[in-house]
């Protein structure tokens, strides 16, 4: 599918400024998109939008249908009379400008927990709203909220070391827990509801001011998930619920040990005796809530890397065919063109592109990895661009552009010094620039480009360093934890966007 020539800001709503700990979905969420209507921007890409579960990271969620309650606005519950405005009073001191998970938790939680309690007196009217919202959803929604409701039964251990009848879905061990647990698995319901009206909310302020929505569906969803959990015929486990095969990717230019992530592996055959019901449940979820999607890890449809239970690192796997074409025209036959931009990084055989290229998919182009020895470097030149791609400065994965320029080669990386004195020497030719300002240089690269959508992390407009990096792949903490903060979106740099925007026809 092609889309019109435009361009974006990539921030993930927990990066919004707040006084709760965390972004939310209301005030802050709508004055970002009107910055970006104003900076003549018409995306904003967000990452996963599931409830996070191991390190907090958005690509290991308990869910990859469910909305994450800690981006549920506050303040839009007390509007709707949920909470006292004076319950707010007792938060915490969290620190400005990053995000304390573990202390947002605790104090946004029971929060959450009273506000569901006084929706129980809520009007008519509102309760009906809800149980048509639990009666569409249902087919995901019973599940999730059975599980987190089991899972705090359990003192939030992994389903995996659960009572083994809950564990391994016993229908007895599972009625029982059903009547046990009936509230707690209402409220879980009551708070995927507010998300669900929050989110809808905003997504229409989005539309009304002309600006898509492009989310992040992630290949791999986590073990320790109600996906996994209610479905374990769909991977590849053992008898006792435990993976015999996890997901990474082989060690390259970039990690000589590759990277482990550990997801399980999806039992392809299963999925395509069912003509793939769940790929398809989960793309229209993700269609009912965005616009455009980012499907990571593209490369694993057509051939995954697969790696032994047990292994301490990637490099003793092995690369194993996946569905290929078959899933995705199933996905075609039930919602037809398919707004779907393809992560196609590393090792990305003829195969993969072919597969890409039959479903007329636009793939990236990562502008920071244009200048090195990658081996994908000439495909990130933009003189080599064809119009049908998606061009970033960088992702979440990467540094920030100021934090790359100031870099020097990494732990664990097999670039050298003088690799990334001769990167940086040869982006200075390419770009113009004796590094003033070099994340307006790039951002004007990409949007002078033939791509048509160029999208840059809010970090490189606002030029921070390294401190704004959302992740470092292959680590477990001290991840997406960046938050700008009040002030920072200013009426020149939002001026200066537009000016750009409209130099440039996007």
């Amino acid at each position: 599918m092609s889309f019109p020539r435009s361009s974006g800001i990539l921030l993930h709503p927990t990066s919004l400024p707040g006084a709760y700990g965390i972004g939310e979905l209301g005030r802050e969420a709508h004055r970002f998109a009107d910055f970006l209507r104003d900076a003549g921007q018409r995306i904003w890409q967000v990452l996963p939008l599931g409830p996070t579960g191991y390190g907090d990271s958005p690509y290991q969620c308990f869910s990859a249908f469910a909305g994450n309650p800690l981006l549920i606005s506050l303040d839009t519950l007390v509007e709707r009379g949920y909470l006292d405005p004076r319950q707010l009073d007792s938060r915490p001191e969290f620190p400005a400008g990053q995000l304390d998970f573990g202390a947002a938790i605790a104090w946004k939680l029971p929060l959450l927990q009273h506000a569901f309690r006084s929706f129980q007196r809520s009007s008519p009217a509102e309760r009906e709203e809800f149980a048509a919202f639990c009666d569409r959803h249902s087919g995901w929604l019973d599940e999730f909220a059975l599980f987190m409701a089991l899972k705090e039964a359990h003192d939030n251990v992994a389903w995996t070391l659960w009572n083994p009848d809950l564990a391994l879905h016993k229908p007895d061990a599972i009625q029982r827990a059903r009547n046990q647990l009936r509230d707690e698995i209402e409220c879980h319901k009551f708070i995927q509801f507010e998300f669900e009206r929050q989110w809808n909310d905003l997504k229409a302020h989005c539309a009304r001011n002309d600006i898509r929505i492009m989310g992040d569906v992630p290949i791999y969803v986590a073990l320790d998930s109600a996906d996994v959990w209610a479905n374990r015929d769909l991977f590849e486990l053992d008898e006792s619920g435990r993976p015999r095969v996890v997901s990474g990717v082989p060690p390259d230019y970039f990690s000589a040990t590759g990277q482990l992530w550990g997801n399980p592996i999806y039992s392809w055959e299963a999925h395509s005796r069912t003509g793939y019901a769940w790929w398809i449940a989960r793309l229209r979820r993700s269609l009912e809530m965005l616009d455009m999607i980012r499907l990571d890890h593209f490369r694993g449809f057509e051939a995954y890397y697969e790696i032994p239970a047990g292994e301490v690192t990637a490099i003793n796997g092995a690369w194993v065919k996946g569905p290929g074409a078959a899933l995705f025209e199933a996905l075609e036959n039930s919602f037809g063109r398919l707004p779907i931009v393809t992560e196609n990084l590393g090792v990305i055989t003829p195969e993969v592109e072919a597969l890409r290229t039959r479903f007329e998919f636009p793939g990236m182009a990562i502008l920071q990895f244009a200048f090195g020895k990658d081996p994908q470097a000439p495909d990130f030149k933009p003189h080599n661009y064809p119009r049908h791609r998606v061009a970033y400065t960088g992702t979440h994965d990467n540094d920030t552009v100021v934090g790359w320029w100031t870099s020097t080669a990494g732990a664990g990386s097999i670039r050298t010094s003088a690799d990334v004195a001769e990167e940086l020497e040869y982006a200075r030719r390419y770009l113009n620039t004796d590094g003033h300002e070099i994340n307006w240089a790039m951002i004007r690269t990409l949007l002078a480009s033939v791509a048509d959508t160029a999208l840059f992390p809010l970090q490189d407009v606002l030029g921070v360093g390294s401190e704004g990096r959302m992740n470092l792949p292959g680590t477990s903490s001290g991840n997406w934890r960046w938050r700008f903060r009040q002030g920072d979106l200013t009426p020149a740099m939002s001026a200066r966007l537009k000016q750009l925007a409209e130099t440039y026809a996007r």
